[in-house]
């Protein structure tokens, strides 16, 4: 019998290459793989369009999904999962110098779903005393999933001809909450600055108090397919488990990344966070983390209900 084809979109990620390269396969499955894009092109094309068979997508933004309907189901696959308190950046002349300050005040972002920014907003709301609401957020582009913000929620759609950078340091913004860095940051700019000048003692301090390694990105399929073809699921939890193993063997190797202290950070983060930080299924640290990200999703008004994990993923 031949092999099912199946489109797969995923980041070009050290987890996912062995499957996305062609080294190892799931069994029964030959992948049609896309990594040329980065994640807002690919979530877009998945939201608008159903564009792949599988596909890593922003996980708030897939429960949104759900909750509206959409013919999709997932699987526990956390291709991207990321600690959030070092995207937050402000201009040091608004005088913002600690969270609470930023209460009042105009942030601005590329839009309002990234999952980096539901999660950054549920942090700053619940462990620094910063309604969501209590923020005027701006953006620069529309939502993957269509909402109506609920009454108090107040986002602002910049102009075409207005960049967030410019608004930045012209004073319009106050400070930006961003899924990745932004030039003038990287580009040492003095008016770009992150809000917590020691991110990583934070972040690990988070992980300490909660446990809870963010997820970012679940890994979501067509209802059709695993209709049709049951047996895809396990196919595809095994590829990409073998996929990890594979990758994480590899990346111990000093020799593989051109870091200067890369040996001393591989062995922080596994006294830290243990072996495998990175796991997949649906184990109690995995509840535990996509049940915070649900739960920030509805306080911020993008979904109706709080679900569990057993009703978004099929494993």
């Amino acid at each position: 019998m031949a092999d099912l084809e199946l489109t797969l979109a995923c980041g070009d990620y050290e987890l996912t290459r062995p499957l996305t390269e062609g080294h190892i396969k799931a069994e029964g499955i030959t992948f049609v793989p896309d990594t040329r894009y980065g994640a807002r092109e690919r979530h877009w094309a998945m939201a608008k369009h159903n564009a792949y068979d599988v596909c890593e997508f922003n996980a708030p933004a897939y429960v949104m999904a759900r909750d509206r309907g959409f013919d999709w189901t997932a699987i526990p696959v956390f291709a991207h999962r990321r600690f959030r308190h070092g995207f937050l950046f402000v201009n040091p002349g608004s005088g913002i110098r600690e969270p609470k300050d930023l209460i009042g005040k105009r942030v601005g972002g590329t839009n309002f779903q990234p999952a980096g920014n539901v999660y950054m907003r549920g942090v700053l709301e619940e462990d620094y005393g910063v309604p969501h609401d209590s923020v005027t957020w701006f953006t620069e582009r529309g939502e993957d999933i269509d909402f109506d913000p609920r009454a108090g929620l107040k986002i602002v759609r910049i102009r075409d001809d207005q960049t967030l950078d410019q608004m930045l340091f012209d004073g319009e913004i106050d400070a930006r909450l961003e899924p990745e860095y932004p030039a003038p940051f990287l580009n040492g700019d003095p008016r770009c600055v992150q809000l917590f000048p020691n991110v990583k003692s934070v972040e690990i301090d988070y992980f300490k108090r909660t446990g809870i390694f963010p997820i970012m990105h679940v890994t979501v399929i067509k209802r059709e397919v695993v209709d049709k073809h049951p047996w895809v699921v396990e196919s595809l939890m095994a590829a990409f488990e073998k996929a990890k193993t594979i990758a994480m063997k590899r990346v111990e190797n000093p020799r593989v990344n051109p870091l200067a202290f890369w040996a001393e950070a591989w062995f922080e983060q596994q006294r830290l966070m243990g072996p495998d930080p990175w796991k997949y299924g649906l184990g109690p640290e995995n509840r535990k983390a996509f049940d915070k990200i649900v739960e920030y999703a509805h306080r911020q008004g993008l979904i109706g209900r709080k679900w569990s994990p057993d009703e978004l993923f099929s494993q």
